[in-house]
């Protein structure tokens, strides 16, 4: 199949898994393979097809038919003036709250902006009146497997959204469709099959249930992970409870509530060790939160072996790797029992890789912004707060640090920005009112300075700022491999050196400011407390191979 009809097929297909029963065409050239799909799906019975020649009566038409039936409606139009005619129908389905599918086939990005035929800017042309929206993206030949997952849970997305199963909110989607020729299909449709089918089950690709409870209960479910990321703490406090009474393993970003006693040190060290995990693989991994600090955990939630649900508190969830096979706002964790032999095997594990890269750190030349990161978390006084900074401090506490569920932890993890991270620490310590401390890396620390200026009679926080100060962006020397034949450029496009004396840079904007060298005098320039700024000098290189080390002293004490 040529890409456009192989997306078509696709699309229809998961329409009428998600309960699609009717559809309305109005006709146009660069819809055309969605429509033939429908079309066929008619033939064979999946679905009910209507025809109209204009757009705005089709997509009245299909307001009608949602209204009356309670069932997400799709309506298709083909690229240009077309979709402008659908924006009546989709402003009465906002008001009315009716799952209205505006499906705008559209020109591919190369011709946008060109003058090219029948073209406009078709992405958010409905602006606020739709629940969600998204610009599916042109079909590619190759990677069929990676796309029949990205478009399945495109269309499972939008229509919850659409339904309102999750928020309690129908009411229109637009899911732009940009396509390019061949746009007419070379054969008759048989069954999707190999890379291009949908769940064997027959249903969604990802389903909205009100219960956690598994729909088909898995044999080996005991083998139960909870993989919680950054979200709300109270959602995932209740949760990291609810699991250590199943005895479930907690995987935990540190910014996320579930980041506790309980959670498992240094999981991300554990997913990414290969050989351990073969034998230890979790049967389902219950997600919460986003979970966005590690490959070794991106690629669990992607293995097709494992079945992923998801935890929500909202209309909109994670699933990068379009891998979730139900999507729910259950709140307290249900389900079997643990496993309590292969449960016991994960928190063995973790004592183990604990261990090891405890002593990898204690006796690394200097102190590290890896150990830094292990440390300022062990010295915190119980009931504080700690802010990280995006790059690397999130990661090396994520991936080092012993959990701790008696201090809070915030993050700017929603986008993962560096920008503005002072600004927001300030702002917190504020709020929090007792010791707060935030780690950030030199680049975070210098992208937000003007944050430091406090104006005559504002609150001043007691923050303490510690920066490790690698003269530039660490974290890129961990980039993929390949990056030695780059050298001649490194320092400068990533590395970005500032060379300039940190301490000297706060003391200018108004705050007392420390140099530490050795792991001994860190607990001491804490407990000055705030506000302050703490800069301890490491080097990227090392830090770089630090890294390395690390997955390296895991793998072996996990053998």
């Amino acid at each position: 199949m040529n890409p456009s009809t192989a997306f078509a097929r696709v699309l229809v297909d998961e329409l009428v898994r998600g309960g699609v029963r009717d559809a309305v065409v109005a006709p146009g050239s660069r819809s055309a393979p969605v429509a033939l799909a429908l079309a066929a799906a008619e033939r064979a019975g999946s679905l009910r097809l209507h025809v109209r020649i204009d757009e705005r009566t089709a997509s009245f038409l299909a307001l009608g038919l949602a209204r009356a039936s309670g069932r997400p409606v799709p309506v298709l139009t083909t690229s240009g003036t077309a979709t402008a005619h659908l924006h009546a129908a989709v402003l009465e389905a906002d008001v009315t709250g009716v799952p209205l599918l505006a499906l705008t086939a559209d020109r591919p990005p190369e011709l946008r902006s060109t003058g090219a035929n029948q073209t406009i800017e078709q992405p958010g042309l409905y602006g606020g009146a739709v629940r969600w929206a998204a610009d599916v993206g042109v079909p590619e030949a190759g990677r069929e497997a990676a796309q029949n997952r990205y478009w399945r849970s495109v269309v499972s997305r939008a229509l919850l959204a659409a339904t309102g199963a999750l928020s309690g909110d129908p009411g229109p989607v637009q899911l732009d469709l940009p396509l390019r020729d061949p746009l007419l299909p070379e054969e008759e449709p048989g069954p999707l099959t190999g890379p291009w089918a949908g769940r064997d089950d027959g249903g969604a690709w990802t389903a909205g249930r009100a219960s956690l409870a598994p729909v088909d209960p898995l044999p080996d479910a005991p083998r139960t992970l909870v993989v919680a990321g950054d979200g709300p703490s109270a959602a995932g406090r209740a949760w990291a409870e609810g699991a250590a009474a199943a005895g479930w393993p907690v995987v935990a970003e540190p910014s996320g509530g579930a980041w506790t006693g309980d959670a498992v040190r240094g999981g991300a060290l554990l997913l990414g060790a290969p050989d351990w995990l073969e034998e230890h693989r979790p049967a389902r991994v219950v997600v919460l939160g986003r979970p966005t600090l590690s490959r070794p955990v991106s690629a669990l939630l992607a293995d097709p072996r494992v079945r992923v649900e998801t935890v929500v508190s909202g209309p909109r969830w994670p699933d990068p790797g379009r891998s979730s096979t139900s999507v729910t706002r259950a709140v307290p964790p249900s389900g079997p029992p643990a496993d309590a032999a292969w449960a016991v095997a994960w928190r063995d594990a973790a004592a183990r890789v604990g261990t090891a890269v405890d002593a990898l750190l204690d006796g690394a030349p200097g102190l590290t912004a890896a150990r830094l990161a292990r440390d300022v978390v062990a010295a915190l006084p119980a009931g504080a707060l700690l802010v990280l900074g995006s790059s690397t401090p999130v990661r090396d506490v994520d991936r080092l640090a012993v959990p701790r569920g008696d201090v809070s932890v915030l993050a700017n993890r929603g986008v993962a920005g560096i920008d503005g991270t002072i600004s927001t620490a300030i702002g917190a310590a504020l709020v929090h009112g007792g010791p707060a401390v935030a780690l950030m890396g030199d680049l975070t620390f210098l992208h937000d300075l003007q944050g430091l200026l406090t104006g005559e009679g504002e609150a001043r926080p007691d923050l303490t700022v510690v920066v490790p100060d690698n003269d530039g962006g660490g974290i890129f020397a961990q980039l993929e491999p390949g990056r030695p034949a780059h050298e001649r450029d490194y320092r400068r496009v990533f590395g970005t050196p500032h060379g300039r004396d940190l301490v000297a840079v706060a003391r200018a904007l108004g705050w007392a400011a420390t140099a530490v060298t050795t792991a001994d005098e860190l607990p001491a320039a804490l407990a000055l407390g705030g506000p302050r700024v703490v800069v301890v000098r490491t080097d990227q290189r090392a830090e770089a191979g630090l890294a390395v080390a690390l997955r390296e002293t895991a793998a072996r004490a996990l053998t």
